[in-house]
């Protein structure tokens, strides 16, 4: 196992027993012997918005992170993920949110897969610009987002 799946697993197991936890980042690189920037790694690609977190930090000689599961009702799901989106999206964002949805049953496995089809590089190839193509696939995700949830 990778170094960085062994820290996401810890961080886990810990949010299973409570919903939210504070962390030192020095401390948590000692005890998996590693450098704390591998821990901000982690943090950042692993505990994201779009996966159902949110995360608070501070820096300094006490500082500490802060991940907090988000627990909403399904609307309320909705309304978040559309509120991170903003203007511009790309694929394996639309990905991770969509798995964050059906994992909370927010949406179901046809729908996660329309959307995922609507929204993937496939369905844009019409659209040569990298920038606008991810602009049009937020688009289309909100829309569908909508419709669906």
């Amino acid at each position: 196992m990778k170094i960085s799946d062994s820290i996401e697993s810890f961080i886990r197991e810990l949010l299973e027993a409570q919903s939210s936890v504070e962390l030192k980042r020095n401390e948590l690189a000692t005890y998996f012997n590693c450098v704390p920037s591998q821990i901000n790694y982690v943090i950042q690609t692993r505990f994201t918005t779009e996966r159902g977190y949110m995360v608070e930090s501070r820096r300094g000689g006490g500082g500490y992170v802060k991940i907090t599961r988000v627990q909403l009702s399904d609307d309320n799901m909705i309304e978040h993920v559309l509120n991170s989106i903003g203007s511009s999206v790309d694929i394996m964002t639309v990905e991770a949110i969509l798995n964050t949805l059906y994992i909370n049953e927010v949406i179901g496995s046809a729908e996660a897969k329309i959307i995922m089809t609507a929204c993937s590089n496939s369905s844009l190839t019409a659209i040569p610009d990298g920038s606008l193509k991810n602009r049009v696939r937020a688009d289309i995700f909100k829309n569908l987002l909508l419709l669906f949830a």
